[in-house]
């Protein structure tokens, strides 16, 4: 341009007429058009990728919303639960490296279209069972039921039952048995899951990378932003359905809903679960649509065209130009396999990215497993319903963990914050993170006074096995099970684990507005008297709601302080790894957290969670079913203590990696880094480290943790 307007003004100047002008205005036109033309597709393609990421964390927050709900539905452990939880990083492992190699090479927009249609199917056949499954059946007794048989909930007697109307209902359960006991619908589940987990890897690798090769340099950080940014709505909508869903009864539309016995408070009720899999699904089918139609190379701006900062596609494939226009069936696969194991030796040969890379792991443990499970911990701590937890997760603290991440990028960007900067505030996040983690210790609810469970029938702290302490004085002359969970609250506040064994000797009402009398177990503790019982648990202690929310205050604020870290933390990785290999650095990262974090800590979190339970549910063919009831005390010290110690092992590391870099930093480096320019991960590589390291502030893991948090 330069030229140009010398040549204009030489023009102007000399009052001649010079044809070079006029080739060059036609050649500013035609790189306007251009421009014009790749400007469009680009945003096309950002508009479309971030409709994707949007679907992905809707479908992923909404699994983690119904993870209770699928535990009932289903009668399995917290550990089964897991393990379906974890299969969706099982199906990302499966392909992830195939993709982030080779993805490259193929038409990336279809491949993000075909890796939607396999998302969508998987998530429709995690809904699937439920139209094969029959009605979801819970324990309850048969006159709380609209039934014509008037039976004792205290069989006393022996004639007092009758006979045909067991035999015919035990009838009716033996034939249920037969259709149930060959089925296991909750391996559909996890096969759903496993799909969505394959069809969502290439999404977030060729996604980013296409953004990253054909948008204008300056302005491909914040298309990413804007990609990362929608991303994190997606949860919120996630967690805000499963709200919506878990009001609604599992078999909304296909029983009457007068006849349920149970209401939303109680620990056997199931939503509507599998309605929310179908809306994920149909918004996953219309995501891919766009990619089919997109090309598969746009122009590239004139900034790209010369830039000796190109693709790291072009750097670590070719190694020419001539092998650059070449069609890449011509590579040869050996020559492929050369630059891999070099390349590896280099990766793990950094002691940055080998202590950043532990410090991940272990944290993401400390985090999925903490996430995994908060519905359940919230619901079993406080009394809340599945719905009320939703939505309080979904409205207030993935807002938060957003609002974190923004913050950690504006503080890097103001302050200009170098490598050692960013390790700084990567530490100082997790730290007090860890630390306002320390005091929900104190933020909890006593165990319910449920008797024979956690207090004996005359009101004093159980210490014996509840299993012998279910039984009584007060009951010795009913025939009770031990393994019904049907609660009922009587009138001195106490839960009682069924009507028989509160000694109930007869009934009013039926359904939800079912009343007990002359239960003989239920009386204060200086009077025997017998007295009355309503259908239902009773509700937690008065000083519970109160705990509540301020264990709601705590967690908001350390759902924020921990997202602080994840931008600067993420910058570091970038930062100490050579420009060629960031792709395959990320990809080993992304690695190496699904297969050591995302897989195994559901599953020991929930193994861990299953030995708290105080009182498992029968399955109707036999075998234990999911928990009833969870020992308050135990579980809150289970949960957080095994996110709280897994935590403070990351932080040790993410010391290691400070430690390293400063050792490894020349005081040059501090100085450029406290004048706001970049530091390096040494100075050997500092012209490697400080080339295009801001191009690609996106995060391969984190748009996870809103998820996660």
């Amino acid at each position: 341009m330069e030229i140009s307007s010398k040549e204009n003004t030489h023009f102007f100047s000399n009052n001649t007429i010079l044809p070079v002008d006029r080739s060059s205005f036609k050649s500013e036109s035609s790189a306007s058009k251009e421009k014009q033309s790749c400007c469009g597709g680009i945003k096309i393609f950002l508009g479309a990728l971030s409709f994707v990421y949007f679907a992905k964390a809707l479908s992923g927050s909404y699994l983690k919303s119904t993870i209770t709900q699928i535990e009932r539905r289903f009668d399995i452990p917290s550990s089964l639960v897991g393990v379906i939880d974890g299969s969706f990083e099982i199906g990302n492992l499966l392909i992830i490296i195939l993709v982030s190699y080779f993805g490259a090479k193929l038409h990336r927009p279809r491949i993000i279209g075909a890796g939607c249609l396999i998302m969508s199917a998987g998530t429709f056949l995690i809904a699937m069972p439920q139209f094969f499954m029959g009605r979801y059946r819970y324990e309850r007794f048969p006159s709380t039921i609209n039934s014509t048989v008037s039976i004792s909930p205290c069989l006393q007697e022996k004639n007092q039952t009758p006979l045909s109307a067991l035999e015919k209902s035990q009838a009716k359960i033996n034939a249920g048995c037969e259709k149930e006991g060959g089925s296991s619908m909750w391996i559909y589940v996890l096969l759903g899951n496993l799909l969505r987990g394959i069809g969502e890897t290439p999404i977030q690798p060729l996604g980013i990378a296409y953004i990253d090769d054909y948008a204008v340099e300056e302005n491909a950080a914040l298309y990413i932003g804007c990609v990362q940014t929608v991303a994190i709505i997606g949860p919120i909508f996630g967690f805000l359905l499963g709200s919506l869903c878990a009001k609604l009864y599992v078999d909304i539309g296909f029983v009457d809903l007068d006849s349920i016995t149970i209401s939303p408070k109680d620990v056997q009720w199931v939503g509507a679960w599998w309605l929310g899999y179908l809306i994920a699904g149909v918004i996953s089918v219309l995501a891919g649509i766009p990619f089919w139609f997109l090309p598969k190379h746009l122009p590239k701006p004139d900034s790209r065209k010369d830039s000796s900062t190109s693709s790291e596609h072009s750097k670590f494939i070719e190694e020419s130009k001539d092998q650059h226009t070449s069609s890449w069936q011509q590579a040869k696969l050996a020559e492929m396999a050369k630059e891999f194991l070099p390349s590896l030796k280099n990766l793990f040969g950094n002691p940055v990215y080998i202590l950043y890379l532990c410090a991940s792991i272990i944290q993401f443990n400390s985090l999925i497993g903490m996430v995994t499970y908060k519905p359940k911990y919230i619901e079993q701590q406080y009394g809340q319903t599945s719905s009320k937890t939703n939505f309080v997760i979904g409205l207030i603290n993935i807002p938060a963990v957003a609002f974190g991440i923004f913050t950690g990028g504006l503080i890097m960007k103001k302050f200009g914050i170098g490598v050692l900067g960013a390790a700084k505030l990567s530490l100082g996040s997790s730290f007090f993170g860890y630390l306002l983690l320390l005091s929900l210790f104190a933020m909890g609810c006593e165990n319910s006074d449920v008797a024979g469970v956690t207090v004996s029938y005359h009101g004093t702290k159980l210490m014996t096995d509840y299993k012998q302490a279910l039984f009584s004085e007060c009951n010795s002359g009913c025939s009770c099970s031990k393994n019904d969970w049907d609660p009922i609250c009587g009138e001195n506040g106490v839960t009682y684990v069924s009507a028989c064994l509160a000694g109930c000797q007869a009934s009013n009402g039926s359904g939800k507005n079912t009343v007990f009398f002359n239960c003989s177990c239920v009386g204060t503790f200086e009077s025997s008297q017998s007295s009355s019982a309503v259908v239902g648990p009773c509700q937690k202690g008065n000083e519970c709601p109160k705990m509540f929310l301020y264990f709601l205050v705590i967690s908001v604020i350390t759902s924020y302080t921990l997202s602080v870290g994840g931008t600067p933390g993420y910058i570091l990785l970038l930062r100490c790894i050579k420009p060629h290999l960031k792709s395959f650095a990320l990809g080993i990262y992304t690695l190496a957290i699904r297969v050591l974090a995302g897989i195994p800590a559901p599953v020991y979190f929930g193994v861990a969670i299953d030995t708290t339970c105080l009182k498992w549910g029968s399955k109707r063919c036999g075998g234990r079913g999911a928990c009833r009831l969870y020992d308050s005390s135990a579980l809150r010290y289970v949960y957080l203590g095994l996110t709280l110690v897994l935590g403070m092992v990351s932080i040790f590391f993410s010391v290691a990696v400070l430690w390293v870099l400063r050792k490894r930093s020349s005081p040059q480096d501090e100085t450029h880094s406290a004048n706001g320019e970049r530091g390096t991960c040494g100075t050997k590589s500092r012209k490697d480290n400080s080339v295009n390291s801001d191009r690609l502030i996106q995060s391969t893991y984190w748009p996870e943790k809103e998820t996660r948090l």
